[in-house]
């Protein structure tokens, strides 16, 4: 099997450096380990640590990625889990196949948003959910050029309702330890920003910012837990909540409904 892209979009907990961001990133698997039940199809896989949260919780487990997973040889042997490296869209998979439909940090990836969540819909069956994280871009730092986009509230409820119209905004929100590590990077990005003396950041294409975007945003993480160690090591999925969804919410927490 060929080994993942590693790049600052995915998240590892085996770098203690990326941890509150893992952390963030697991809140969602938490929650959505609660709601799901059925047939249960992950778009975005990626490290496979979600996986492990919710495979557990279906009756079949269908995972997807653009990349090979690392796969546990013990969920390979399962019956009730597929893998499935594949783009998207489209989803190669039936019309009214599968009771959730799992996909947090991809649709900012999609060039073609609306017809990602057409497919999400299209491959639902009646009454099936999806479960969907991004970040808020009113809360992110600096542009993210391996993002297509991010979606301010009134947007990402808008790109849901080209297919669904029972949807529930909730959204991804940290206590005062979190809250503390986003002001210490915050600062820190600014610092950064600073250099960029020609406006760089947003004039230039994604491609060419990409790699030196994944550089510096390994070094911030590595600077931050260098001078914020305790910090950082100390942030866990609880230090994180789910609530009804605003301006200051790190991510969205989608929950679309098919009738």
């Amino acid at each position: 099997m060929s080994s993942i892209l590693q790049t600052a979009e995915r998240s590892s907990h085996l770098d203690p450096s990326e941890n509150v961001i893992f952390q963030r990133h697991l809140i969602a698997y938490k929650e959505a380990s609660q709601l799901i039940s059925g047939t249960v199809l992950e778009i975005g896989s990626g490290e496979g640590y979600g996986i492990m949260e919710l495979a557990s919780k279906a009756e079949k487990y269908i995972a997807i990625d653009k990349y090979d997973a690392p796969i546990k040889e013990d969920l390979k042997d399962q019956n009730k889990f597929e893998f499935h490296k594949m783009n998207v869209p489209p989803l190669r998979f039936d019309d009214n196949s599968v009771d959730y439909v799992v996909s947090f940090q991809v649709i900012e990836h999609i060039q073609d948003d609306e017809e990602f969540v057409k497919e999400i819909h299209r491959v639902l069956k009646p009454g099936g959910t999806l479960i969907l994280t991004t970040p808020n871009i009113l809360m992110s730092l600096s542009r993210n050029p391996w993002h297509i986009r991010e979606y301010n509230p009134i947007e990402m409820k808008d790109i849901l309702k080209t297919s669904f119209s029972d949807i529930k905004m909730q959204g991804v929100y940290g206590n005062e330890k979190v809250m503390k590590y986003y002001e210490e990077n915050k600062r820190s990005v600014e610092n950064i920003r600073k250099w960029d003396v020609l406006n760089l950041e947003k004039n230039l294409p994604r491609w060419l910012l990409q790699i030196p975007y994944d550089i510096l945003n390994r070094f911030n993480r590595h600077k931050l837990q260098d001078h914020n160690e305790k910090l950082v090591d100390e942030v866990k999925y609880t230090d994180y909540s789910i609530k009804p969804m605003n301006n200051t919410c790190l991510d969205y927490f989608c929950i679309a409904t098919k009738e």
